[in-house]
């Protein structure tokens, strides 16, 4: 429903509508750009590599052990594995990323460990994780995550300077709600169905402001370093 709306709006309404995917967007942008030149990255859960774009002056290693959506093309994947034994040396990269991955992974301990294990002293490493999130990818999909559990697991694993952002509050999450509700509608009907909901899904927004706490979150951005 995303990509058709993506296709559908001006690309500003898009990003306004679709927040959680544009803040993905624009800090994997940021992440790339803070690294040098060549550094060895590697996108543990990449998918269909569609980040790969933004690394463009590093060398991108791109991972998934593609099973998760039987719609996407595996086949420019760099390596085919387990992110729960990655196939790589101890410090093998200066940064590592997996987004929107962890909860499609059995034992999410082990991974992050194995994020930690293979990257350099004082390398980076990017998660974003869902709380909020209907189920996808099903059967693949086993878990959700507060601040607080991605926390411990990356204290786990050893990192430092570990920062955990809301992508969001209530409002937002209220939101994607709404849009959520047209996928009910069959056909023609959605039209109908979207008069009554896409005007207060495109206004909640300007509220989200009011939630302090945003203990009510589509999900969270976390970064660190080893």
């Amino acid at each position: 429903m995303y990509d058709q709306l993506r296709s559908l709006l001006p690309s500003a309404v898009a990003r306004y509508v679709m927040h959680f995917e544009a803040e993905i967007e624009r800090t994997v942008n940021e992440f790339a750009a803070g690294l040098a030149p060549g550094a060895r990255v590697l996108d543990a859960g990449a998918g269909e590599g569609s980040y790969r774009e933004h690394f463009h002056a590093q060398r991108y290693c791109g991972l998934d052990l593609g099973v998760g959506d039987g719609a996407w093309d595996y086949s420019k994947l760099d390596v085919l594995g387990d992110l729960s034994l990655l196939p790589f040396r101890d410090g093998a990269f200066e940064a590592t990323l997996n987004v929107v991955t962890l909860e499609h992974v059995r034992e999410p301990a082990r991974v992050v460990e194995e994020l930690a294990r293979v990257l350099a002293p004082g390398g980076r490493v990017l998660i974003v994780a869902p709380l909020e999130w209907e189920e996808h990818q099903q059967p693949h999909d086993y878990f959700r995550y507060t601040r607080y559990g991605l926390r411990y697991l990356l204290e786990r694993a050893g990192f430092r300077d570990i920062q955990v952002e809301p992508v969001g509050g209530f409002f937002r999450l209220l939101s994607r709600r709404l849009f959520n509700a047209l996928q009910f509608f069959p056909g023609p009907v959605a039209l109908v169905a979207a008069v009554f909901f896409a005007p207060p899904a495109l206004l909640l927004p300007l509220l989200d402001p009011l939630d302090k706490k945003r203990n009510f979150t589509l999900g969270y951005i976390c970064s660190a370093r080893k």
